[in-house]
């Protein structure tokens, strides 16, 4: 029979998010990999990120292995492609060897995440390996609910930006009628709140990081000074409402 690759959406921090199915999945695989970043050497740099922390709370430490990823390599595309094909292959060797291999991402396995690359990377390396994914709770549904924030009414739209792919896009999804959501944003928080001022978006938004954590900050999108926030935060831009109940309906 051939080998699964299970890509398992652990959430976006908080143990108690992961879902029954998820846990299932991580227990019932015979290995669980989880992504570390890599060195400027391309190692491990030793330090537990999310996914494996949170993996941590259901399995054995010594059913997890730990894969580098270029996770943080942005400039240098070479490099990033080489650890691609180092992880790629690290995971097909271990389909070689378990009939189940799980691969823990935090939020979702298709929404963003390391993991789409990985399974293209290990079809092409092990053919015929079975690719499935179990859905995890996102950043966004994390926030909203800690923060209130209602992401969509109605006939409302919802749009969903990676801040590292510009100001120009996340300007272009406020000038729009529906709530946005943006990812990834903390490197570029000046620029974020000098947009959601210009689009008169920024009075109803809010935004956070490490949510579930014990560093965890929600705050008002207004209070952005332009100071640096973790690179994982996630703002939420609810859509211009009138009040009335069901009034998009």
């Amino acid at each position: 029979m051939s080998s699964r690759l299970i890509g398992v959406g652990v959430g976006p921090g908080d143990p108690e998010l992961v879902t029954v199915k998820g846990v299932g999945a991580l227990r019932a695989a015979d290995v669980v990999v989880v992504p570390v970043m890599a060195a400027s050497d391309g190692t491990d740099v030793g330090e537990r990120g999310r996914a494996e922390a949170t993996v941590l709370h259901y399995v054995p430490e010594e059913k997890v292995v730990r894969v580098v990823f270029a996770l943080n390599e942005r400039s240098d595309r070479a490099r990033r492609e080489a650890a691609w094909d180092a992880a790629g292959e690290r995971v097909a060797r271990l389909l070689q060897r378990h009939a189940a291999v799980a691969f823990a991402t935090i939020g979702d396995p298709n929404v963003y995440s390391t993991f789409t690359y990985l399974a293209q990377t290990v079809q092409e390396l092990v053919p015929g390996t079975v690719v499935e994914t179990v859905p995890g709770i996102t950043a966004m549904q994390d926030l909203a609910a800690r923060s209130g924030a209602v992401l969509t009414e109605g006939t409302e739209p919802l749009t969903l930006v990676p801040v590292t792919a510009g100001s120009t896009v996340l300007k272009e999804a406020l000038a729009g009628p529906g709530t946005v959501v943006a990812y990834k944003f903390g490197r570029q928080a000046r620029e974020v709140a000098e947009v959601l001022r210009e689009t008169g978006r920024i009075e109803d938004a809010v935004w956070g990081s490490a949510l579930g954590l014990p560093e965890e900050s929600i705050r008002p999108a207004a209070d952005l000074d332009g100071g640096s926030l973790p690179y994982l935060s996630t703002l939420i831009a609810p859509a211009r409402r009138d009040g009335t109940r069901g009034g998009k309906l």
